[in-house]
């Protein structure tokens, strides 16, 4: 059972971390990308709800554990008249079919996942063939003073911040996993501390 901090706290802070002006800018750029049948893994907050371009999108399917994210999820559909399925659930095990999406769009949801591999595994699974991942994952930094300071603040913040891992290297992941990347790109984001805020984003697809 979640404690009062995992139920009440952490899903207010993550909603307020990730919708900052600089993150709001990089999920405008990479959300309306999505094509055809989507699935948002890691949807809780419906922040990206916003900057889809509805006529690419044929269906928009949302997966989160989290209960009280998508309370928030759902209400900010609702304020939009955006049609959208929402389930209860997790990246390593989705209740869907092989071959289901076009593409799976994830932000900030790779670096609080138990099992990085697994997830990926899965992804592969319901895509469709010729099918894409778009993402914009925060993650290890490319420089060897904030990569430091990720791995020694990482154990405490995992804590404080819903599992959420620091030192995770994203693309590298993807990579090792058997994806193609395209347009991968990567920065800092302004007026946050290096040590949390090298942003990667891009496109993936299975080889």
């Amino acid at each position: 059972m979640p404690n009062f901090w995992e139920k009440h706290a952490v899903p207010r802070i993550i909603k307020f971390a990730c919708s900052q002006p600089a993150v709001m800018k990089d999920r405008s750029e990479i959300v309306p990308k999505a094509q055809g049948e989507i699935l948002e893994l890691g949807c809780g907050g419906g922040i990206n709800l916003q900057f889809y371009n509805r006529a690419k999108v044929d269906k928009l399917t949302g997966l989160d554990p989290s209960a009280e994210l998508l309370d928030y999820t759902r209400s900010e559909a609702k304020a939009l008249g955006l049609e959208m399925d929402i389930l209860d659930g997790i990246g390593e095990a989705m209740p869907f079919a092989d071959d289901s999406f076009d593409t799976v769009l994830t932000t900030f949801t790779l670096c609080s996942v138990q099992d990085g591999k697994q997830v990926l595994n899965e992804m592969r699974r319901v895509l469709k063939p010729g099918g894409k991942i778009l993402f914009l994952e925060h993650g290890r930094a490319p420089d060897k003073g904030p990569e430091k300071w990720q791995q020694r603040i990482e154990p405490m913040w995992k804590h404080i911040a819903g599992g959420c891992h620091l030192h995770r290297p994203v693309s590298k992941l993807f990579e090792a996993e058997g994806f193609a990347l395209n347009q991968e790109g990567g920065h800092y984001a302004p007026k946050t501390p290096r040590w949390l805020g090298w942003m990667e984003f891009g496109e993936a697809r299975p080889l």
